[in-house]
């Protein structure tokens, strides 16, 4: 009984939903879905009709693009009403979500607690000298503009910053509840720390990734793991002497499709054994080609 991990499956690509019908019977196996399997509940649905008879257990977080509201989407659910829908879905197939108690993964290696992370972003992945306000100004000057700004609404909330800042405090205060003695696997979409965000050709699209209030929740909670996608270049990590993993799949010019989606996934617990202290600080980059999560 081995828990797995991937992300970025966006099945709305038809090769990567065909390739998700190829994913082998797992039996035991837990499976985390680390964010963006697609825009719509649809596709949501489509990846677990695949996955929880080929997993005895799917953990899902969302990531960008599930909450995006698509002009041509008739529901036309917008920003933490999209993401309660999603969460309804969750729990027709059983899938444990961010809303829900985190569980003690009792399978091969360490015993952990699953935590799945609402999180989002706030465009504090930038420099310093970069204002707050000219941060998307500041990747613009670079040709960049994430869709999120045209399809991501944090309704109720006046922006995604506040709605990043209520997801926060909200997970943090769930956090310092637990017992200190226990190993947790963090599952975000967004890495939780922006040195581990490593795009050489988008290096501004940064802004989008991840919130510094993340930084150290590794440290300040007792982590074992911590699972992220939507970078679209897997690695594995070490900080601190926690496992990072990136677990994207990504578009299909990102991925081998002979190896199919099997050949991707992650595995979590139990793992590789932890690297020496003087091991570098990047001990594996299985990269993809870089993209926009």
């Amino acid at each position: 009984m081995k828990l797995y991990a991937i992300s970025d499956l966006h099945v709305s690509w038809p090769a990567n939903r065909q390739a998700l019908a190829d994913v082998p019977d797992h039996g035991d196996d837990w499976l985390i879905l680390a964010g963006d399997v697609g825009e719509t509940v649809d596709h949501l649905e489509l990846a677990f009709r695949a996955l929880t008879p080929r997993f005895q257990r799917l953990l899902w977080v969302p990531g960008n693009h599930e909450l995006w509201t698509l002009p041509n989407d008739p529901r036309g659910l917008r920003g933490e009403a999209k993401y309660r829908a999603l969460v309804a879905l969750c729990r027709e197939y059983d899938v444990l979500t961010p809303e829900d108690p985190y569980v003690l993964w009792h399978g091969e290696g360490q015993s952990c607690l699953l935590v799945p992370i609402f999180s989002l972003y706030d465009y504090t992945f930038r420099p310093g000298h970069v204002p707050p306000e000219q941060a998307t100004s500041w990747a613009r000057q670079a040709g960049l503009v994430c869709t999120d700004e045209l399809l991501l609404h944090p309704d109720p909330y006046p922006s995604r910053e506040a709605w990043c800042d209520a997801r926060c405090r909200l997970t943090e205060e769930r956090l310092s509840r637990l017992p200190s003695t226990q190993p947790l696997v963090l599952i975000s979409h967004f890495p939780l720390h922006e040195d581990l965000v490593r795009l050489p050709l988008i290096p501004r699209f940064s802004i989008w990734c991840g919130t510094r209030r993340t930084a150290d929740w590794h440290r300040r909670y007792k982590t074992a793991v911590a699972v992220s996608g939507h970078l679209h270049m897997r690695a594995t990590d070490w900080r601190d002497g926690v496992r990072f993993e990136e677990v994207s799949l990504g578009y299909p010019s990102q991925w081998n499709r002979r190896r199919g989606i099997e050949g991707y996934l992650r595995e979590i617990l139990p793992g590789p054994a932890p690297r020496e202290a003087a091991a570098s600080p990047y001990c594996r980059h299985d990269a993809g080609s870089p993209g926009q999560g």
